[in-house]
């Protein structure tokens, strides 16, 4: 925000503070948390959401407010994020890391990559109407050593692959109901390979007397530009706690 914002703005200014240090914080205790475990060595943690989770969460969300049961993102994961563990804000001025921590995301400078990227993007990542991308790209994708374009079309790559695995059929099939921390590691090594799903960790958050999945981190080890396949890039990763044992698949729309 502007110094010059209205007065009237400023209780909005100071939520949207307050949710960007936590949206920040948390993503630096989930990468922290997912490699200290570790048997290998962690090097990117892959965030991914299931949507209709994420906004009963947080309905308030712009990303929210639209989500309907035909949306892409209703069946499918969405991109969170891809962190490099213990980097980030490489090279960023001060003041444009400042902009973000504020969380003005849409205040951001735009992110140059090519339409057809971006389009995918949209679909692949709900959270662009809020600016997600260009605060991932800022906090993650300056320490990626590519460009913006580099960056997301890795993670939309990597996407696809979960998206077209037993993963993703495991939560479409389920919506309404619960899936279990072995049903979710036995799809994870179904599709990636033995051992795949003990990279994984599963978040879910409280709503009334459910345990509602929000998404899973995905722990990577590897050169992730140079077109590995996920299921390599999982194995040589670290083991992780799983966390949540049990969780409910969320339907899209907030009851």
């Amino acid at each position: 925000m502007q110094g010059n914002v209205r007065t009237s703005f400023r209780p909005l200014f100071y939520r949207l503070s307050v949710f960007a240090l936590a949206v920040m914080f948390a993503s630096s205790a989930i990468a922290e948390e997912q490699v200290s475990s570790a048997k290998g060595k962690t090097e990117y943690i892959l965030a991914i959401s299931w949507q209709p989770g994420f906004c009963e969460t947080r309905p308030t969300r712009t990303e929210c407010a639209g989500q309907t049961a035909e949306r892409y993102d209703a069946t499918h994961f969405s991109l969170h994020g891809l962190w490099p563990v213990k980097k980030s804000y490489c090279g960023v001025a001060a003041d444009i890391k400042a902009r973000a921590q504020k969380g003005d995301w849409l205040e951001l400078p735009q992110l140059a990559m090519t339409q057809e990227t971006a389009a995918k993007l949209k679909v692949a990542m709900p959270g662009t109407q809020s600016g997600l991308d260009r605060h991932q790209w800022l906090r993650s994708g300056t320490c990626h050593g590519g460009t913006a374009q580099d960056y997301f079309s890795v993670q939309l790559r990597l996407l696809e692959d979960i998206n077209a695995s037993a993963v993703r059929s495991l939560f479409a099939g389920r919506i309404g109901q619960d899936v279990t921390e072995s049903e979710v590691k036995r799809a994870f090594d179904d599709s990636f390979g033995k051992g795949a799903g003990d990279r994984v960790r599963m978040r879910c958050q409280k709503v009334g007397a459910r345990s509602v999945i929000t998404g899973l981190t995905i722990g990577l080890s590897g050169d992730v530009s140079a077109h590995a396949g996920l299921s390599s890039l999982i194995l040589a990763a670290g083991d992780t706690d799983f966390k949540c044992a049990k969780g409910t698949v969320d339907a899209a729309g907030i009851p």
